[in-house]
């Protein structure tokens, strides 16, 4: 067994909770990732000091998946169901996959020490200002099929042929002193399992970086 809950929540359609929807769901792209981020640490509660055993995404307005190393409690706000993530796998399965992820490289900064770059942004870095716009996709397809492949390498599976990576957006959202920026990236395919039991450790993980935000959650099935 993994210990693991594959968990889906779906905000309620009362009509004291339809109410609170604009102040839940803002428009936003940025302020509704704060705004996700809250509601599902408050559906998956625990030692405010302890780490986070959870990954999530949204798949729609007001519409979570989350994996976890434990059920959610009852909510007053979401309509949940849970079970058990125990997927049985040998190598050369193929699943098909989504996820969204906030991948990065690593470069040199001023001092250089080394420091994260969105992968889509360092891609740029080379292109013409006046360029990028138009280069940005086809970039975003090259550098974020580069790095799953690279994640594949260390988690025990490979990227088929036709890997889709695209709906890259950036997110800043609000820290002290200051703000973050995350470029994410939407990634569809077709994966072949060659280590099991390294690529379920990295599915419990997550892939990439922002995961707290909703970013590193694979959803798999049966190709």
């Amino acid at each position: 067994m993994s210990g693991l809950w594959m968990v889906r929540a779906r905000l309620r359609r009362d009509a004291s909770v339809a109410a609170l929807a604009p102040l839940l769901l803002p428009d936003d792209d940025s302020a509704r990732a704060m705004a996700a981020h809250r509601l599902v640490w408050s559906l998956m509660p625990a030692d405010p000091v302890a780490p986070r055993d959870f990954l999530w995404r949204e798949e729609a307005p007001g519409r979570f998946m989350v994996l976890a190393s434990r059920p959610p409690d009852s909510s007053a706000l979401f309509d949940i169901e849970a079970k058990p993530f125990e997927p049985a796998l040998v190598p050369g399965d193929r699943l098909r996959f989504v996820l969204r992820a906030n991948p990065t490289v690593s470069r040199s900064g001023p001092s250089g020490r080394g420091v994260r770059a969105d992968v889509v942004m360092h891609a740029l870095h080379a292109v013409p200002r006046h360029e990028r716009a138009a280069a940005r996709p086809a970039l975003a397809q090259e550098a974020g099929g580069a790095w799953l492949a690279g994640i594949g390498m260390r988690h025990g599976f490979e990227v088929m042929a036709g890997l889709r990576a695209d709906g890259y957006r950036v997110l800043r959202l609000p820290r002290a002193g200051g703000a973050i920026q995350l470029g994410t990236l939407e990634y569809e395919g077709v994966l072949q399992v060659r280590e099991p039991g390294a690529f379920l450790a990295g599915l419990a993980a997550g892939f990439g970086r922002a995961r707290a935000f909703g970013c590193g959650l694979m959803l798999v099935r049966r190709a």
